[in-house]
């Protein structure tokens, strides 16, 4: 019996015809069909007489390429540069080191704004534009280590690490990082300032029909759709939720512990024990036999809060690994949340519950660059942040719009080993150049799909 995993051959250089990313390939075409290079390329002017070398639009287009094939530094543009019949001129590392550099404050704005007019387009094409239903917001924070202190901007952090923490509002719907701040490691949590402006550079990013009515001011009579902000207990502010309603956004906040909500719960054993609770559901739909729902809203001080605000609460038996509770409970394990919805409590409760989706958007980040921040310039670094949202939003318009079945909502390793990293063969028939998919790939046929609908693209 041959207990060896692999063959014995003979290994040399010279593969000239073979490439290593034809799924890679895919991605960059339909980056260029969607026109994201050249609006990039119209957000950073030309510093010299003459224009660049390479194009700073495709510059960038070749980075987010990098960092959904898994690249994190500058250096790993090396492994598009080397495969020129996929991908044309691609830069060096030091150009695309320069050119993100480069990237001032007002620059930055630059791209943010040419990246929201490519975003319009796509949710044109995902249908996302139509319908009335509410545009879900999340936003969330996450600490990344850095292990240099040369770094500008960052600092210790609450877990005794050292690093940046950044924080990020997400389109729950389509799982877009629409925005992103980076912070300090010690930089607040519960900060208003910083919360209302992610949510205004959200609101930036959504195309004109839905951010209507949504900036500070705005008349709320000039909504054409309406727009929630979920948030953890970092967002249970007065001064946020005010925000919100003055931008004519929705909000649902988690509750953080108080004496008020311990006494209103209190008075619900004392008066109704069985009348409030509702049983609760599960996020996927099904029953919860274990949690309960009540609205306690009357039963606590709300004068601080925006009109028609409501406190929903949940209760759960206690079980092995359960987290922090509103309060201690030798029974039951308490969470709730403010919100400005209508609707049954138990509906909103499993709405807030789809919060959680956020860590899965945060996760993706962390896979596709996120955990590596290569500059020592805070400026450059926060390109880098913005160039990695770029780059997992460019990979969630292709999935919602090329790719079916499983690959439609795979995560960044799976995209990698299944369709970024195809392998295959270059050969010209009749003046054109073909890729041909190695035999038996798993995703060969996804791949042909993905292919054919880039080309339907108008």
């Amino acid at each position: 019996m041959n207990r060896n995993s692999t063959l014995n051959v003979v290994v040399e250089t010279g593969g000239s015809q073979v490439v290593a990313h034809a799924g890679l390939h895919a991605l960059g075409q339909f980056a260029d069909r969607v026109g994201l290079g050249s609006s990039l390329s119209a957000a950073i002017p030309w510093t010299g007489e003459r224009a660049p070398g390479h194009d700073r639009g495709k510059v960038l287009t070749h980075a987010a390429l990098m960092l959904a094939a898994g690249g994190e530094a500058c250096t790993d543009i090396e492994f598009l540069a080397c495969q020129d019949r996929l991908f044309g001129d691609v830069c060096s590392d030091s150009t695309l080191y320069r050119t993100m550099r480069a990237i001032t404050p007002q620059v930055l704005d630059g791209l943010r704004t040419q990246t929201a007019t490519v975003r319009q387009g796509m949710w044109r094409r995902m249908a996302a534009t139509t319908g009335t239903a509410m545009v879900v917001l999340d936003i969330d924070a996450s600490l990344v280590e850095i292990h240099s202190e040369n770094k500008a901007g960052t600092g210790p952090t609450y877990r005794g690490g050292f690093g940046f923490h950044p924080m990020f509002c997400f389109a729950d719907g389509t799982g877009e990082a629409l925005a992103a701040m980076l912070r300090p490691g010690n930089a607040g949590s519960n900060t208003v300032v910083d919360h209302l402006q992610l949510l205004d550079e959200a609101v930036a990013q959504l195309p004109v029909e839905i951010a209507t009515g949504h900036h500070t001011g705005d008349d709320a009579s000039s909504v054409n759709r309406a727009v929630q902000i979920r948030a953890d207990s970092a967002g249970c502010t007065e001064g946020f939720v005010h925000g919100c309603r003055a931008r004519n956004v929705g909000f649902a906040v988690v509750a953080r512990a108080n004496a008020s909500i311990h006494a209103g719960i209190s008075r619900i054993h004392a008066t109704d024990p069985d009348g409030r609770w509702h049983t609760a559901r599960r996020s996927a739909g099904a029953v919860a036999v274990r949690s309960e729902v009540a609205e306690i809203t009357d039963l606590v001080n709300m004068t601080a809060w925006p009109a028609g605000t409501r406190l929903i609460v949940r209760r759960e038996h206690l079980h092995p690994g359960a987290q922090r509770s509103l309060f201690p409970s030798d029974i039951y394990r308490y969470w709730g949340h403010y919100t400005d919805s209508t609707g049954d409590p138990v509906q909103l409760d499993w709405h807030m519950r789809q919060h959680a989706h956020v860590e899965d958007h945060i996760k993706r980040l962390k896979d596709s660059g996120l955990e590596r921040f290569p500059f020592s310039n805070l400026d450059a670094n926060r390109a880098w942040l913005q160039l990695i949202c770029v780059a997992a939003d460019l990979v969630r318009w292709f999935q919602a719009v090329c790719c079916t079945g499983h690959l439609a909502t795979a995560q960044p390793k799976r995209l990698r080993w299944t369709l970024w990293h195809t392998p295959a063969r270059i050969v010209k028939r009749a003046g054109s150049v073909i890729i041909r998919i190695i035999d038996a790939w798993p995703t060969a046929d996804e791949l042909l799909t993905a292919y054919e609908r880039i080309h339907q693209l108008a």
